[in-house]
């Protein structure tokens, strides 16, 4: 059966409008079943065994990532200046000066939490940090949210803002959340047992991060498998769509080791005169060295929660056998927790538990990341580091050197897997492109070879134009054209076609 390649209005850049979508029912998904579905079943554990994941879907013709209600294209698409780096998703929306009413909080955990709503009306969620590591939790999140907003992904504005305790008042209707999980109304003494919790300075003066609500109604998780069957915009199997797979190279790179479904957010937003649910990735309060309450364990980004195969060796081989990991040296900064980048491996980083669309990447994902991480320069890096307001110069600088030379590693790594040809264009009637290996000094010079054909649009039938093996596009009275690349690997190679002298489109294989 044949199927026409391309159409008139490919290479898609931006999804249709969704369809509107008045009402969808919120969900919660628990985070203990969560864990034990996705540690011990749930999806198609032979594509992963047998390494054969179905391709990728959410995709356009080009093999990029169209916007849509999960992603926006930003860095790698397009320039970004430092100002727009540094400001994120914020839109000027930090907490207003003035009395902060506190709605409700929860005093579980070693860094409990507080609903606030400021003087104009907003609501946020006030996050702390433990006593042990001042700035460490608080400085992750927001360094995490301009970090994947700049990626393109949709993330609440996060804020660190400095108090005092009278700055805070209790709402008539203040609820509490106690020890046990108990809910009842809140009382002054409430408020002060969790602020004893949490770090202040000398002046009494206390450091948070102020999450502001997510817009819109709030109905919920989204999975990394399936689709939400109240949302016809959702067509796409979670665990297929390439913004979602590919996620895994940006938790690598900002070992972001949390990364699960109850750190994420649907809504039901209201823009342009639309009703449609709009997903967002949310707390990122584990990234780099923190685990949010406490400094990361060194093995997480290395193994899973649960995983036999370490024991197994540490058994068999006496507790001779250690991994790198366990040799790792971290420098003694607070602020920073347990972060490195000698013991980093891209390939083999690992998520608190197994994700299912982390588990099915393809070389075609974890390249299509890759391109973006190194988009970011060193420049780049340390600005987005700043915004952390670490007092101490120590933790910016040993941030942002683990951020740069994981970036590194990470091109090397994906880049390897995969002919990374790039950024295609025909100037001066010639096809030109980036090896990106090459621009970024992991591979030397090297020689391309190029087969031109012609396109049967209808049928995706090539037809080889002979002599055409010059990347000097061939005249042709037919609307589209092939070239097939190649370089020293012929298992790696690129397919670019053009109509005309427009490229529409790329295929890969690896």
């Amino acid at each position: 059966m044949f199927a026409q390649r391309f159409y008139p209005d490919d290479p898609l850049m931006r999804e249709p409008p969704p369809l509107p979508v008045p009402h969808a029912h919120a969900r919660e998904i628990n985070d203990y079943f969560d864990f034990f579905v996705n540690t011990f079943e749930v999806y198609d554990r032979d594509q992963i065994r047998h390494h054969h994941p179905a391709p990728s879907d959410a995709v356009n013709s080009l093999g990029e990532v169209p916007d849509s209600a999960w992603f926006t294209n930003r860095i790698g698409s397009g320039p970004m200046s430092t100002d727009e780096l540094v400001r994120g998703p914020d839109a000027g929306h930090d907490p207003a000066a003035g009395q902060w009413t506190v709605i409700s909080a929860k005093n579980q955990g070693i860094t409990p939490g507080l609903v606030i709503r400021d003087s104009a009306g907003r609501k946020y969620f006030l996050k702390f940090d433990p006593k042990s590591n001042p700035e460490m939790a608080t400085a992750a999140d927001v360094i995490g949210a301009k970090f994947y907003y700049a990626l393109g992904y949709n993330v609440p504005e996060n804020y660190i803002v400095h108090f005092r305790r009278e700055r805070l008042a209790l709402d008539s209707k203040s609820t509490f959340k106690d020890s046990a999980g108990r809910k009842r109304a809140m009382a002054p003494r409430d408020l002060d047992k969790i602020l004893d919790k949490v770090p202040h300075n000398r002046e009494g003066e206390y450091r948070g991060m102020a999450s502001l609500t997510v817009p819109g109604e709030l109905i919920g998780p989204f999975r990394y498998t399936g689709t939400r069957s109240d949302d016809p915009n959702d067509i796409v199997d979670h665990e297929r769509r390439r913004d979602l797979r590919g996620l895994y190279v940006f938790c690598a790179w900002l070992n972001h080791t949390d990364a699960k479904s109850i750190n994420s957010l649907d809504s039901l937003v209201d823009e342009n005169g639309l009703r449609y649910v709009k997903h967002y990735l949310i707390d990122f309060g584990d990234l780099m060295g923190s685990d949010s309450d406490e400094p990361k364990d060194p093995y997480r980004g290395h193994e899973f929660v649960y995983q036999t195969g370490p024991a197994v060796t540490q058994l068999l081989t006496f507790g001779f056998y250690a991994p790198a990991w366990m040799h790792a040296d971290y420098p003694h900064i607070p602020a920073i927790g347990n972060f490195d980048y000698e013991t980093f491996d891209p390939e083999r980083w690992r998520s608190n538990y197994q994700n299912p669309a982390f588990q099915l990447r393809t070389p075609g994902d974890t390249y299509w990341a890759a391109k973006k991480v190194m988009a970011f320069t060193d420049d780049d890096i340390r600005a987005i580091v700043a915004t952390g307001q670490y007092s101490d110069p120590r933790a910016s600088q040993w941030a942002t050197r683990c951020l740069i030379e994981r970036r590194n590693r990470i091109g090397r790594a994906f880049f390897r897997d995969i002919l990374p040809l790039d950024h295609f264009a025909v100037r001066d009637g010639k096809l030109v492109f980036d090896d990106l290996a090459v621009k970024y000094g992991f591979e030397g010079a090297r020689t391309y070879t190029v087969q031109w054909s012609v396109l049967d649009n209808f049928n995706s039938r090539k037809t080889t134009i002979p002599g055409a093996t010059t990347f000097l596009v061939p005249h042709s009275t037919e609307p589209y054209l092939a070239a097939d690349i190649q370089a020293s690997d012929p298992r790696k190679t690129v397919v670019v076609y053009l109509r005309g002298t427009q490229v529409v489109g790329v295929d890969r294989t690896w």
